[in-house]
This record gives C-alpha cells, structure tokens and sequence, in this order.
C-alpha cells in the first residue's frame, strides 16, 4: 500500500527536498506553504512528473486557531486525491529563523518563533491525529544549535529544543497506536532559510564550514532522503531518538 506524507512548510528548502524524496521512493505526499503557492504548485508538479500523486493546501504553522479548519481540509484532499481517509506520516518542518541576542530579542521576535516552532507543532500534531494512521510515523524537524550555541540563536534554539522534548512524550503517549515519533537535527544547510545566509554569504558559510568534521556545510540533498529513509519500513525501530545530520559540525 502507498503510504502518504504530509510535509509542513513544503514550498522551498528542506521541506521541497524531503517532499521529492519521498515521491522518489514511491510515496506519495501532501505538502502545505503558507504564502508560495505558486511555488508549492511547481513542487506538486515535480512530483507527479515522477510518477507519484500529491496535493498542496495553505497552512500558517503559526496560527493555531485555523488547524481544526485545516484538518477538515486535509480530509477531503485525502478522499478526493488518494482515496482514503487517512495519512501514514506527518514532517513538522515549517518554520522561519531569527536572529537577535538575549538582550535585544524583542517579545514579538520570541513569540512569532515559539508560535511556528513550538506550538504550531504541539497543537496541529494534535489537530491531525485522528487522521494519522495507527503504525504511522512523524518527525519534528530541529536544529544543530540545540546542541552547539551560537550567540544570537537563543530563541530559536530554544524553541527547537522544546520540540525535543516533545517529541519524547509523543513517543511515549503514541506508543500504543504503533506511531514512532523522533527529531531530525540539521546543522548549517545551504538553503534560504534566514534569507539564504548560509548559502549566499560566504564569510558565513566558510564559518560553519570550519565548524564541520566534513569540512563543507550541508545541501538540502543531505536531508531530504534521510527523512525519506527514516519514513520507511527499513527504520521501523527507531523511535524517541534525537538525529543529527550534520556532517559532524561542532565537535
């Protein structure tokens, strides 16, 4: 049976790489974007061109209130293109970063990244789990600064390390429907996230490069198959884990 995944934030970046990834191993996929339809449309397009069915709906991981509306949605996306009343995985990738020290974060900066990271993963988690299939799989997307600090990352880091922690519990309490739950850590990748920092500002990019036992930072094509792979049969025991995959940066 084809197995179908949905992929929070699947427009561009991380999320466009893991969506095709899947497609490529046979799965198919709904992806969300919040404001890039266009963009999310080309990626439905992508996948179809492999042979694969998907769908794009509007989603703003930051706006709680609008998730049960959502998951209505979803429910006739799923009948209407898969033929079916459910989805086998979920990926809480959306998200957004921001840069400020402790002492000049402001409040809105905390709460818009706590909202998307946090939060909007908690409750649509929760909006979605009478979809999810029992013995199905979902991965919080964190980040490597949970484990190496970076001034100016203090918020966002926190936030991801909140969703850490989450994901442990939702192991624990979705144990019984079979649903394996774990978070995938990326280091420093070359995407636009942060308006493209690490992928366009040389100076930047050479710093995390440094940082890395591999000696470069990471590609989108370093994560996306990862968490295609992690999806699949072949990982089927791996639940409540932390995974970094960074190249080794930081140590």
């Amino acid at each position: 049976m084809t197995k179908i995944t949905l992929v929070t934030g699947a427009s561009r970046g991380l999320g466009r790489n893991t969506a095709l990834s899947i497609a490529r191993r046979g799965g198919d996929v709904v992806l969300t974007y919040r404001s890039k339809a266009e963009e999310a449309h080309a990626v439905v397009a992508e996948i179809e061109a492999l042979g694969r069915k998907a769908v794009a709906l509007p989603l703003d991981t930051a706006e709680a209130a609008t998730f049960p509306a959502f998951a209505e949605r979803l429910k006739t996306a799923l009948r209407e293109t898969f033929g079916r009343e459910s989805f086998h995985h979920l990926v809480n990738n959306a998200g957004h970063g921001d840069f400020a020290l402790i002492g000049e974060t402001t409040e809105a900066q905390f709460d818009a990244l706590v909202n998307v990271h946090f939060k909007g993963v908690f409750f649509l988690t929760q909006a979605l789990l009478p979809l999810l299939a029992d013995g199905g799989r979902i991965v919080n997307l964190s980040s490597g600064l949970t484990r190496v600090s970076a001034p100016g990352w203090s918020a966002y880091a926190a936030a991801k390390g909140a969703v850490e922690v989450l994901s442990l519990y939702m192991a624990k309490e979705l144990g019984a429907r079979g649903i394996a739950v774990n978070t995938v850590a990326p280091g420093a990748i070359e995407t636009d996230f942060f308006g493209g920092a690490v992928r366009d500002t040389p100076e930047f990019n050479k710093v995390f490069a440094d940082m890395t036992a591999l000696g470069r930072v990471g590609v989108p094509d370093d994560i996306g198959p990862m968490i295609a792979s992690l999806l699949s049969e072949d990982n089927r025991w791996i639940n409540a884990q932390r995974i970094e995959v960074s190249g080794g940066q930081g140590i």
